[in-house]
C-alpha cells in the first residue's frame, strides 16, 4: 500500500476538501436582525455570511438611495471586524453611517474595482460595493469569492438615472435582494419628527419566500425595528412601478 502521509497528491486533495468544508460551514452562519418576523423569512434566521446580498432604493431618487445605503450600513455595523466600502463617487455622508452604528474608524474606503479582491481576502467581516448594474457573471464571481472566505458581500445598487432602476429585475446570483423605500416618519404624541420609517421589500431570497416589512431605520447599534403598518404602502408601490417602467 502507498504511504498516504507521504503522497503529495492525497495531501493536496485533503487540503482542498478541508477548505471546501470550511467554506460550507461559514456560509451557513447568519446575521439575525433580531426581529422575529424578518428573521423567519430568511433561511438560517438572518442574512447569510459567505454570500452576496443586493440592496437598492425604491426608485431613482436620492432619498430612497440614501435609505438603502443606511440599511446596508446598519447591517455592516452589526458584523464584527473591518468593513470594506467600495465607492463609485465620494459622496457618502460619514455622520449618517455613524448614527446607524457603523463608525468610520471600522471602515476602509476604496475604489469599486477592489470589491472582489476584498471578498477574496478573508480578513473582512463585510464588503459593500456600490454598483449601477450587476450581471450574472459578475455576481457569480462575487458570490464565489464570498463563499471562499465567509465574508458577507453587499451590492448597493445606485442609479444615476431613473430608467436604470429597471435593471434591478434582472437575475443575479445574489442570495437575497432588498428594496428600501422611504415612508412618512413614525408619528409622535408630541410635535416633532419621529424615527425614520421605511418599506423594506425582500424581493428575492434563495430557499425562501418574498416578504415586505415596515421598519424603523437602524439605531445607534445598527438595529432595525418593526413598526405598525400604515396606509402609505400602495403609494410607494405605485411610485416604484412608474419609475421602473
Amino acid at each position: 500500500m502507498a504511504n498516504h502521509a507521504l503522497n503529495p497528491v492525497l495531501a493536496e486533495l485533503r487540503e482542498r476538501i478541508g477548505r471546501l468544508e470550511g467554506s460550507v460551514q461559514r456560509s451557513r452562519q447568519a446575521l439575525p436582525f433580531d426581529v422575529a418576523e424578518v428573521d423567519r423569512a430568511l433561511p438560517g434566521g438572518g442574512l447569510a455570511f459567505g454570500a452576496l446580498h443586493e440592496v437598492a432604493g425604491g426608485g431613482g431618487g436620492t432619498v430612497d438611495g440614501a435609505a438603502a445605503a443606511l440599511f446596508s450600513a446598519g447591517v455592516a455595523a452589526r458584523t464584527s471586524g473591518r468593513v470594506l466600502w467600495c465607492m463609485t463617487r465620494p459622496d457618502l455622508f460619514f455622520p449618517a453611517i455613524s448614527q446607524v452604528g457603523l463608525h468610520p474608524d471600522r471602515v476602509v474606503f476604496c475604489v469599486l474595482s477592489a470589491m472582489e479582491e476584498g471578498l477574496s481576502f478573508g480578513g473582512l467581516s463585510c464588503v459593500v460595493g456600490e454598483l449601477v448594474r450587476l450581471s450574472m457573471t459578475a455576481s457569480r464571481r462575487l458570490q464565489l469569492a464570498a463563499e471562499k472566505t465567509g465574508s458577507m458581500g453587499i451590492v448597493l445598487r445606485r442609479w444615476r438615472r431613473q430608467n436604470e432602476a429597471s435593471d434591478y429585475g434582472q437575475p443575479t446570483a445574489s442570495t437575497t435582494r432588498w428594496r428600501i423605500s422611504t415612508l412618512p416618519s413614525e408619528r409622535l404624541p408630541v410635535a416633532g419628527v419621529g424615527r425614520a420609517r421605511w418599506l423594506a421589500e425582500l424581493m428575492r431570497v434563495k430557499a425562501g419566500e418574498c416578504a415586505e416589512f415596515e421598519i424603523g431605520a437602524p439605531d445607534a447599534k445598527g438595529r432595525i425595528c418593526l413598526l405598525p403598518t400604515s396606509g402609505d404602502r400602495a403609494d410607494q408601490t405605485t411610485r416604484w412601478r412608474s419609475l421602473a417602467g
